[in-house]
C-alpha cells in the first residue's frame, strides 16, 4: 500500500452527511469532484457521481459518494452483523463522550444496548447514521465518565 485506506459511502444527501461527518465525527472535507459520466461509466460507478474526500483525523479516507441518479432508502439492518458485505465504520476516538452528545442532535441514532459497552478496558458504542450506515464508536477511556452513558 502506498497510502492509508479509503472506504466510499453512497450517499442521498451529500451536504447532510458531509456536516454529520466532519462536524460530529471530527473528519475534514479535503476534496470536492465531479467524476463525469464518460469515467464513471466505464470504471463501473454506474455514471456521473460527486465524489467529496473526508480526512480521517487518525488517518484513512470516507469518500462521499453522490450518483447524478440518487440513491432509494437506505437499507436498513437490525444488527451490523446481521448481513453480509460491509457492515459499519470504525471511529477510534480519545474520548467519545463529546460524540457522544453531538450524535441524537445530528440525526444519528443509537444501535448499542446500553448505549455504550464496556469491553477489555474499551468503551464501544453503535450507531445508526442520519441515512443508516452503521458507524461504531471506540475510546479507550474504560470505565464510567458519569456522563450516563456508559454502563
Amino acid at each position: 500500500m502506498t497510502q492509508p485506506f479509503e472506504v466510499g459511502l453512497v450517499v442521498r444527501d451529500l451536504e447532510l452527511m458531509e456536516r454529520f461527518y466532519c462536524d460530529v465525527i471530527g473528519c475534514r472535507a479535503e476534496h470536492r469532484s465531479r467524476v463525469p459520466e464518460s469515467v464513471g461509466g466505464p470504471a463501473g460507478l454506474g455514471g456521473e457521481l460527486v465524489v467529496v474526500w473526508l480526512r480521517v483525523p487518525a488517518g484513512g479516507c470516507v469518500k462521499l459518494i453522490l450518483p447524478r441518479s440518487v440513491p432509494g432508502s437506505a437499507y436498513a439492518a437490525p444488527l451490523p452483523a446481521g448481513r453480509p458485505g460491509l457492515s459499519y465504520l470504525t471511529f477510534r476516538l480519545d474520548d467519545m463522550d463529546p460524540v457522544l452528545a453531538a450524535l441524537p442532535a445530528a440525526g444519528a441514532r443509537p444501535l448499542s444496548d446500553p448505549v455504550v459497552v464496556l469491553a477489555r478496558g474499551r468503551r464501544i458504542s453503535f450507531w445508526a447514521d442520519p441515512e443508516g450506515n452503521v458507524v461504531e464508536l471506540v475510546d479507550a477511556q474504560g470505565r464510567d465518565s458519569g456522563t450516563g452513558h456508559s454502563n
